[in-house]
């Protein structure tokens, strides 16, 4: 059921939402949360079919804004919210309010959202594209508990993630960092399969993709080892090659769908990562609502301090850069200390035998 608004008020909208539930049945609410979604109208339909698919996981309302540009200065100073309020199939299994917003009234979105929240139910507020360099400031952003944003669709995403670092606050969140959580799972247990120290990693992936520098970041905060990011033709991430003390582990997907894992003395197997939709990555993201502190961490590691050149191999990193590593990561392991301390006991014992029969 659809029934459109014009020159609307939050009062009539909130009694076009009880109307058309008991047109179709159901008075009672039963959605879990508020889903704010910021976007313009070239992005609202893809935006708003993702949050539907969300909402079978969710149930949820979701309220779409669409700041509208006034043509000339006398229609931006008229205020005008138009509405168009979605209930039943159309909408999922949520409720859907679609507000177009003109004139002076652009400006106080937050006054406009605020009487349409479900009362005592969590915020999420997302902005598929053009979101604010410090979210938790921004007016809709203040009213959530949730704030996703989306580096991928920025002009110049790794200069986002330095803004996104230098403005965190928790709450925030970045599907580019959903993105990878398949990835970061399937390492971490390609780790517990063995019985070894990292040495060095390296991140392969497409130029303009956040979710590599994100993935590499989390690699070094983690592992505290040198990390170079290193460019390929894609789609998405394509490898990650770390070495060991027993031999390389590599994860490898070159058709962005089926991904091969390779361990040292075991047999490869296939492994399935592929590129999820829009739709799964909301739902993922709906599932917590509290803060994403390995997120964070990840995050104000920093691009800077990875190795990104493409001609420089992991074992050539410089020592002031590995020092730098080790002293800035937050969560380091035994790798570093003892990697070092076997490389030096396998040269004193393949060195020993030449010395002696040079005395003799």
């Amino acid at each position: 059921m659809k029934i459109d608004l014009t020159d609307s008020t939050a009062s009539k909208i909130n009694k076009a939402l009880v109307q058309g539930r008991r047109a179709i049945g159901t008075p009672a609410v039963g959605m879990v949360l508020t889903l704010v979604i910021v976007t313009d109208e070239e992005n609202a339909y893809d935006a708003l079919k993702a949050a539907n698919e969300a909402s079978r996981e969710h149930p949820s309302r979701t309220l779409v804004v669409i700041r509208r540009v006034s043509r000339s200065p006398r229609d931006r100073t008229k205020s005008r919210l138009d509405a168009e309020v979605r209930v039943g199939a159309e909408a999922g299994t949520g409720e859907t309010v679609v507000l177009r917003l003109y004139g002076e009234v652009v400006d106080h979105a937050d006054s406009v959202v605020l009487p349409l929240l479900l009362p005592d139910a969590p915020v999420v507020v997302w902005w598929p594209v053009n979101s604010p360099l410090d979210p938790a400031k921004d007016p809709l952003g203040a009213l959530a508990q949730r704030r996703v944003t989306d580096t991928y669709a920025a002009e110049a995403p790794v200069r986002e993630l330095n803004a996104r670092a230098d403005a965190y606050a928790p709450g925030d969140t970045d599907l580019s960092w959903t993105r990878i959580t398949p990835w970061r799972s399937m390492l971490a247990a390609a780790l517990d399969q063995v019985v070894c120290d990292v040495s060095a990693v390296e991140v392969e992936g497409e130029e303009f993709n956040p979710s590599c520098e994100l993935l590499a970041m989390w690699l070094a905060d983690r592992l505290n080892v040198p990390v170079r990011r290193s460019q390929s033709s894609g789609p998405g991430l394509t490898a990650v090659r770390m070495e060991t003390t027993c031999g390389p582990i590599v994860l490898d997907r070159a058709d962005g769908s089926l991904a091969t894992l390779s361990i040292e003395g075991q047999p490869d197997r296939a492994v399935a990562l592929k590129r999820r939709d829009t739709s799964e990555l909301i739902a993922e993201e709906l599932r917590r609502l509290d803060p994403d502190d390995t997120y964070a961490s990840a995050l104000r590691y920093g691009v800077d301090r990875l190795n990104t050149s493409s001609d420089e191999s992991s074992d050539e990193t410089s020592a002031p850069a590995r020092t730098a590593v080790k002293v800035a990561a937050k969560a380091p392991s035994k790798a570093p200390a003892k990697a070092p301390a076997k490389k030096a006991a396998a040269k004193t014992g393949t060195s020993a035998p030449a010395k002696k029969a040079a005395s003799k």
